[in-house]
């Protein structure tokens, strides 16, 4: 499903300056499967999930997704790329907080103009298998963290993506709401999506339902 292919990572400080953000990775991760990506701020795990979700490109090297390449992708098909296949979770959510509940998690929809029915459908689909329906109407900014993180997973899956991205998805939760949101990713890992995670959250060590867990160390991943 997924594969990188000798990724080398640089970011341009100045001219006579970089920084190597990934150096030299291959990783493959099938169909199915959820990983795990462990290591400190700054080890390269949220620039693999960037080239994953062709949010950025690879210095050089291939990122190579069900069989496409979209490394070097231009950005309005790198964008139709992540409409299609990519759901995201975010560190701090990125919801809107002056819209509502409904209209956060539709959002991902407004680019396929689909019929009213279809975006009814979808959003009560997932506002009910995330247990946010009673607070559709609801403007987001009056949420509670726990709340506002059902709204993101929420929009992150309208679009019934392949794939699901998380970075750092329980940073700024207590550990009442991370183990929530661990049993959230049990349920989705039961609908088979291919689900990625950076985290140095160690909550999620050791769990019985993550397939592997990769070390990354200074943009190396650590065998």
């Amino acid at each position: 499903m997924i594969e990188l292919k000798n990724i080398l990572k640089t970011y341009e400080l100045n001219k006579n300056d970089k920084v190597v953000a990934l150096d030299n990775v291959n990783l493959t991760i099938n169909e199915g499967e959820l990983v795990v990506l462990k290591g400190a701020s700054g080890s390269g795990k949220s620039t693999i999930l960037s080239l994953i979700a062709a949010l950025s490109k690879p210095t050089s090297g291939e990122v190579i997704v069900d069989e496409k390449k979209i490394s070097k992708l231009p950005d309005n098909f790198a964008s139709v790329y992540r409409r299609d296949n990519i759901g995201f979770i975010f560190q701090k959510y990125n919801l809107i907080p002056t819209l509502s509940v409904k209209e956060n998690i539709i959002l991902p929809l407004v680019p396929l103009n689909p019929p009213a029915n279809e975006i009814l459908e979808k959003l009560d689909k997932v506002a009910q298998m995330f247990n946010i329906s009673h607070k559709k109407d609801a403007l987001v900014r009056n949420l509670s963290g726990g709340e506002q993180q059902r709204v993101a997973i929420a929009r992150a899956n309208v679009n019934d993506p392949k794939i699901l991205i998380a970075d750092e998805p329980t940073a700024n939760l207590d550990e009442k709401l991370s183990l929530n949101f661990i049993e959230i990713l049990r349920e989705l890992k039961a609908l088979n999506k291919t689900i990625v995670i950076a985290t140095h959250d160690p909550l999620f060590f050791d769990l019985d339902f993550v397939d592997r867990e990769i070390q990354v160390h200074n943009g190396k991943i650590v065998l």
